[in-house]
């Protein structure tokens, strides 16, 4: 299996920004979970983590974004960073298959610009990184 961006939608409230995507990944979601949810992960693909206490509640600090709380943690499942001028990021993982995992994506974000534009191009790194893990 390999990885692909499914869909990519944008709504607009307002002065907030919300940007949904379905990125199908081809790794179990084990595997992935770690790119997720772990400083060394989400700086191999998207960004910096220069703090991450991995639980509810815990702080975080994503470089260029801000820092903030973990809103939700499910382990293997579910991680969610709120970050002042960063917004809401949420990873969602499923099973996809009997390999892969689906990661349904979700950034809310306040402000003039919505930075959605960036995110295709940070999913295929995710992409080229979990399948060269295989």
């Amino acid at each position: 299996m390999s990885g692909s961006i499914e869909q990519g939608t944008s709504q607009t409230h307002g002065n907030t920004h919300i940007s949904h995507y379905l990125v199908r990944l081809p790794r179990p979601m084990g595997d992935v979970w770690p790119a997720v949810a772990t400083p060394e992960g989400l700086a191999g693909w998207f960004t910096d983590a220069e703090e991450l206490e991995p639980r509810l509640g815990g702080h975080v600090t994503l470089r260029d974004l801000g820092s903030g709380q973990i809103t939700a943690w499910d382990v293997d499942r579910v991680a969610e960073y709120t970050v002042e001028g960063g917004g809401r990021i949420r990873f969602h993982l499923e099973p996809d298959g009997e390999d892969g995992s689906a990661l349904r994506f979700t950034h809310e974000f306040q402000g003039e610009e919505e930075p959605q534009r960036h995110w295709p191009a940070r999913f295929e790194r995710l992409i080229d990184i979990l399948a060269s893990a295989s």
